[in-house]
């Protein structure tokens, strides 16, 4: 055969692939994004089945065939935390702080159950390492897991390193145990910091404050708590208890008195949804 045969043919073969393959580069296109490129409707008649080019082969394993997937959520990086929370009628939300703790939140779980509530628990890592099984039965009955960091240590006088080693450490123990990472994450103590907003977002975190303190951790009496709690409800109110930390039978005391009065009162007492940018 001939020298230029020869060049013409391998012509021929190098654009033949590079058509197939920018035939299966559309295809694929098509897939993700949804549209429809102009020359994609198929020509009457049977068609004719096209060998698969070397190029359209390696691009199978990087896009795939399957439906297009949903864009990343992202988490707004605020400057000041949520405070209260949206809803329709009279929504409260009831979080407890610092545990899980086998002594008392148990007992917390058992009253939240026998009125079907669902509440919010911002939890230690190092608490939550020792008692997965509290976060596997949240998790089991509907409640939230927030991120309270791993020690609990004033976040105001740690390195945004050090931060981040308590956030994400905590979320990795949330994880394991509840079976989600969390989305929501409350700075110990109340101090916020930019850092704090900033790394928290990173790790798909809203930050959520409170709205109603109980100064339970002060032992004020069980009394004391359940009038806080009744003085202070309102629509929208984030109630902040704890069910670790100390001695918190007075808390678990109070619940059981406050959270069927709240809800004879007519209030609904749920968890709130996040909101993705």
């Amino acid at each position: 055969m001939k020298k230029d045969q020869l060049l013409t043919r391998r012509r021929l073969l190098i654009a033949g692939t590079g058509a197939v393959g920018a035939a299966a580069t559309a295809r694929v296109l098509t897939a993700v994004t949804g549209d429809d490129p102009a020359g994609s409707v198929p020509a009457s008649g049977p068609q004719a089945r096209r060998p698969l080019g070397s190029s359209a082969y390696r691009l199978q394993p990087l896009t795939g065939y399957g439906p297009p997937q949903a864009a990343p959520r992202r988490t707004l990086v605020r400057r000041e935390p949520l405070l209260r929370v949206s809803g329709r009628g009279r929504t409260m939300v009831l979080t407890f702080d610092d545990g899980p703790d086998p002594r008392y939140t148990p007992d917390i779980l058992d009253i939240l159950a026998v009125y079907d509530v669902r509440a919010m628990f911002f939890v230690c890592g190092e608490m939550a390492a020792d008692s997965k099984e509290l976060l596997a039965r949240m998790a089991d009955e509907g409640h939230v897991v927030g991120n309270h960091t791993w020690s609990h240590p004033l976040l105001t006088r740690l390195t945004r390193r050090q931060i981040r080693s308590q956030m994400e450490r905590t979320c990795d123990v949330i994880e394991e145990a509840y079976g989600e990472r969390p989305e929501w994450f409350r700075a110990p103590y109340g101090a916020w910091n930019r850092a704090a907003f900033q790394l928290g977002a990173e790790l798909g975190m809203e930050p959520l404050a409170w709205t109603l303190d109980t100064l339970d951790w002060t032992s004020p009496g069980t009394r004391s708590i359940v009038r806080r709690v009744e003085n202070g409800a309102a629509p929208g109110v984030v109630v902040l208890a704890h069910d670790a930390g100390g001695d918190r039978s007075q808390s678990v005391r109070a619940l059981r008195r406050y959270l069927p009065e709240l809800l004879d009162s007519g209030y609904h007492v749920t968890v709130p949804r996040r909101h993705y940018a």
